[in-house]
């Protein structure tokens, strides 16, 4: 049976979704929104795909762009609503789920206010455990795929008139720039729906319980609160089976904001001998130790904690502060089929200018 999510899940969704976020932004104060509402207008669902028949559908809900807090974003909970039913007026069909492309501070209740109102179920699958810069990474095997996909969007700054809906088919790959140029239009953050699939589909290729293994760690994180950070940072690191990679002090942090509306760069802990290098590119995306070996990749969990055991996104860091560093080796994870999917790969490659695919693509970490 399905469990009812309730108004105690909402903080624990967002506390363990913000340490998957592995360093990407989202908003924790977006995700308790989203949640809050949901809980509070309905009863939202979470079922496991052995709750579904093969032939129901299956489709991704998620919030597209990397607004800057400079950008005059404004994203509405009835806008992740009415994507939804844009999707399904297009299909022609109900869609019996939502999943998402990924955990995070938001995106792990991004199907919450959907169920809660249309009563389409959240589907405890993610297209990734963890967050990561492309959707192609979070798409489940559809990146290279020449299938036509249905892809909506609903959002934007109303007082700006910005505000853009979108319907869009076609092969994922050609149609998701497009999504991605409605979101900087819109303000820099719009509600989509997109890719709806079969749920035997999704059963062979999504990571299969991402929600409630967020859920998980999010309680643990919050039973573990009265008793300080490294106990914090203890439980963390053992509920999500990792350990602390590395702590030290931010030496260096060199982080640039690219027209394509990506954080690509490094921070650096330490100094000579004992250094270790953060590779980013909106969320952590490798690790290195001073001499340049490679110590965790994506699809790895890599992400920095404070003192106190706060989840802290690239943009908090600052030269000066004491971090540690979780690594959860991707051996210890559900892994989704994009992960595993060489074509994802070469555009992030290009971007950071460091290998990634002879890691992530090997069997050993």
């Amino acid at each position: 049976m399905g469990r009812i999510l309730k108004e105690k899940d909402v903080e624990a969704a967002v506390r363990g979704g913000s340490v998957y976020a592995a360093g990407g932004g989202g908003w924790a104060d977006h995700g308790r929104m989203l949640g809050y509402a949901a809980v509070s207008i309905g009863k939202p669902e979470l079922v496991s795909i052995d709750e579904l028949s093969d032939d129901d559908w299956v489709a991704t809900a998620a919030a597209i762009g990397a607004p800057a807090s400079t950008t005059a974003w404004e994203m509405r909970g009835v806008d992740y609503v009415k994507a939804v039913e844009l999707l399904q007026d297009a299909l022609g069909e109900k869609l019996s789920a939502l999943m998402v492309g990924q955990n995070g501070k938001s995106s792990t209740l991004n199907g919450w206010l959907p169920s809660a109102i249309l009563g389409t179920k959240v589907l405890d699958a993610v297209g990734d455990m963890r967050a990561h810069p492309t959707g192609d990474m979070g798409s489940i095997g559809m990146a290279g795929s020449p299938e036509p996909m249905i892809q909506t969007a609903v959002g934007g700054n109303r007082d700006a008139n910005r505000y853009i809906e979108l319907v869009v088919r076609g092969a994922t790959a050609k149609v998701s720039p497009i999504l991605r140029t409605a979101s900087d239009m819109s303000g820099g953050f719009i509600a989509s729906c997109r890719n709806p699939l079969r749920a035997s589909y999704v059963r062979n290729n999504a990571a299969l319980g991402g929600i409630s293994l967020a859920l998980t760690l999010g309680e643990a994180i919050i039973a573990a609160e009265g008793r300080g950070g490294s106990a914090i940072i203890e439980t963390i690191a053992k509920t999500t089976r990792g350990t602390i990679l590395a702590e030290g002090v931010i030496t260096d942090k060199s982080v640039v904001y690219t027209r394509e509306a990506f954080d690509i760069g490094t921070v650096s802990l330490g100094k000579g001998d004992d250094s270790t290098v953060l590779h980013i590119m909106n969320e952590y995306m490798a690790v290195e130790d001073a001499g340049g070996t490679r110590l965790a990749t994506f699809p790895d969990v890599i992400t920095t904690l404070s003192p106190e055991g706060e989840p802290l996104s690239v943009g908090q860091l600052q030269v000066g502060m004491t971090i540690f560093v979780l690594h959860v080796p991707k051996t210890v994870i559900p892994l989704a089929s994009s992960v595993l999917d060489p074509s994802v790969y070469p555009s992030v490659e290009k971007a950071m200018g460091i290998e990634l695919a002879r890691y992530a693509l090997s069997p050993s970490p």
